[in-house]
C-alpha cells in the first residue's frame, strides 16, 4: 500500500492513492491540477480516479482540468451535487478502487460543511476525511451545528483505534498550541508536540495520524473529559456539561486563538 502527499497552496495535501501493481492512481481532493499533472508525468502515472470531500474551491479547484487531461473517473457527495461528478454518493454506499484492492464506505460527517463526506477503508484501515477532523483538531463550522459536527467527530472517533486519519491539511502545530491550551497537563500532546515539530523543521509532513492518538490529543474528540470540561468553565465560562455544548464553546475559541 503506498498513499503519497503531494503539497499543493501553502498547506494543502492531495493524497495520492496507488495500485500496487500497475501504475494507476486516485486522488483525493484536488484543489489543484498542476502539482497533480507534474507528478503524473514525474512517475509516469495515470490517474484513475478523484474523491472529493467537499465542495471548497482549494478541495476541488483543479477537478476539471484533471478530468478533461485523463478521463478519470470523479466521485463525490450527493449532498453537494457538483455537476463534475460521474457518480453522486451518499452514507453507507461503497466504492471500490483498483479491483477492489480498496473499499471505501461512504460516510456522511456534516458540520464543516453541510454535505461533507469522508472515505473509510476497513480493510486497510484507512480515513480520508477532508476537513472534518483535523491532527489534533477540527474543521470550522461554516455550515452545521455544534450537535451535528460533534455526532459527526464522534462517529470518526468510534473507528477502529489503529485506523490512520488522513486529513487535507498541514494544521498539526497550530492545532497542538491550541490543544496544550485546553490541557496543559496532558503529556501525549507534551510528547506529539515535539514529535510533530521536529518533522515540520525538516519539512516533513505530520501525517497521518491515528484514532488513537487523536482520542488522546485531540481536545475536540474529550470534550467529555473532566479536565477538558472544568478547563472550559475557566476559559469561556461553560456551565454545561453536555458534550457538543463544551465543543461549541472550544470550536469558538479556536476561531479566535
Amino acid at each position: 500500500m503506498k498513499i503519497v502527499p503531494i503539497r499543493a497552496f501553502s498547506d494543502n495535501y492531495i493524497w495520492t492513492i496507488h495500485a500496487t501493481n500497475n501504475k494507476r492512481v486516485a486522488v483525493v481532493d484536488p484543489g489543484d491540477a498542476a502539482p497533480v499533472l507534474d507528478y503524473l508525468e514525474a512517475h509516469q502515472l495515470e490517474l484513475d480516479a478523484i474523491l472529493i470531500t467537499h465542495y471548497h474551491n482549494d478541495h476541488i479547484g483543479g477537478v476539471n482540468r484533471l478530468k478533461e487531461k485523463t478521463a478519470c473517473h470523479v466521485y463525490g457527495s450527493k449532498y453537494d451535487n457538483l455537476d463534475f461528478c460521474d457518480t453522486l454518493l451518499t452514507d453507507g454506499e461503497r466504492i471500490n478502487l483498483f479491483n477492489q484492492e480498496y473499499q471505501f464506505a461512504v460516510l456522511h460527517v456534516p458540520g464543516h460543511t453541510l454535505g461533507h463526506i469522508a472515505y473509510y477503508d476497513s480493510a486497510n484501515e484507512l480515513l480520508f476525511c477532508g476537513d472534518t477532523l483535523f491532527r489534533a483538531g477540527c474543521g470550522r463550522m461554516f455550515e452545521g451545528e455544534p450537535e451535528q459536527f460533534y455526532a459527526s467527530l464522534q462517529r470518526l472517533a468510534k473507528l477502529p483505534a489503529n485506523t490512520r486519519v488522513y486529513c487535507t491539511h498541514e494544521y498539526t502545530l497550530s492545532n497542538l498550541a491550541f490543544a496544550e491550551y485546553i490541557e496543559p497537563n496532558n503529556p501525549d500532546i507534551k510528547e506529539l508536540k515535539v514529535q510533530c515539530q521536529q518533522l515540520r523543521d525538516q519539512d516533513k509532513v505530520t501525517l497521518p495520524s491515528t484514532i488513537a492518538s487523536e482520542l488522546l490529543t485531540n481536545p475536540f474528540l474529550r470534550c467529555e473529559k473532566a479536565s477538558v470540561v472544568e478547563r472550559m468553565r475557566q476559559l469561556d465560562n461553560v456551565n454545561s456539561e453536555q458534550a457538543h455544548s463544551i465543543f461549541a464553546s472550544m470550536r469558538r475559541l479556536k476561531d479566535n486563538f
